[in-house]
């Protein structure tokens, strides 16, 4: 079987992920999820959540034997080791399930929505991925958003924008960037000239075509 085009949508908390690949879904284009992807790697009963009992205890599990996924980030939130330990569990079952989910789509090209792409090895660990796009936005607008959307205060705002990778480790994977700091209108016209330039390079490849430059917007 053909692996499809695939093209990879990351950017860091806050920058507007969910809104662009909603809006590559209304252009009928197959959305693979890693956050959905990294549900189902430590859903009860999985391999993944026996790993991540045994390594750090009964006590990450709600009433129900589930993940308790707030007593999670707790645990790892301000322990990098400990987070390095949580991601060696889940990334290479998510990277698994997204790539079978990404072989098994149809249409034009399908897009994988991976959040920690940069944190989660970056190209090296996703070979199979065709272009990455980056939504951009600068560090206030993401603390913003967060204040806003969350309910939290700045200080923790910030914690959590440093706590992922830098906008230059993100910027430095990229193929195509969107810094979204405009209108919702703006951010259609940006989708709707990837979308038309995807499905150029996905036939370019079918046909054994070269890739074209990178673009930004």
């Amino acid at each position: 079987m053909t692996s499809p085009y695939c093209v990879s949508v990351t950017g860091g908390v806050a920058s507007g992920k969910t809104a662009l690949t909603r809006r590559f879904e209304a252009l009928g284009i197959r959305v693979a999820d890693a956050d959905i992807a990294a549900r189902t790697a430590v859903a009860p009963g999985s391999v993944g959540l026996a790993a991540i009992v045994e390594t750090f205890g009964s006590d990450v599990l709600d009433q129900d034997g589930a993940l308790d996924r707030a007593a999670m980030r707790r645990r790892v939130f301000d322990d990098a080791a400990a987070r390095h330990r949580l991601e060696a569990i889940v990334h290479p079952q998510v990277r698994a399930l997204l790539h079978a989910e990404c072989l098994a789509a149809s249409g034009p090209y399908v897009v994988a929505a991976i959040p920690l792409l940069a944190e989660g090895g970056g190209r090296d660990a996703y070979p199979w991925l065709d272009r990455v796009l980056v939504v951009d936005a600068p560090v206030d607008a993401q603390r913003a958003r967060l204040t806003q959307r969350d309910g939290i205060d700045s200080t923790l705002a910030d914690r959590m924008i440093a706590s992922q990778a830098t906008r230059a480790a993100r910027l430095s994977i990229a193929d195509d960037v969107i810094v979204n700091t405009g209108t919702l209108a703006a951010l259609d016209a940006h989708v709707d000239a990837l979308d038309a330039h995807y499905r150029v390079l996905a036939a370019a490849r079918a046909a054994g075509l070269e890739s074209s430059p990178a673009t930004a917007a």
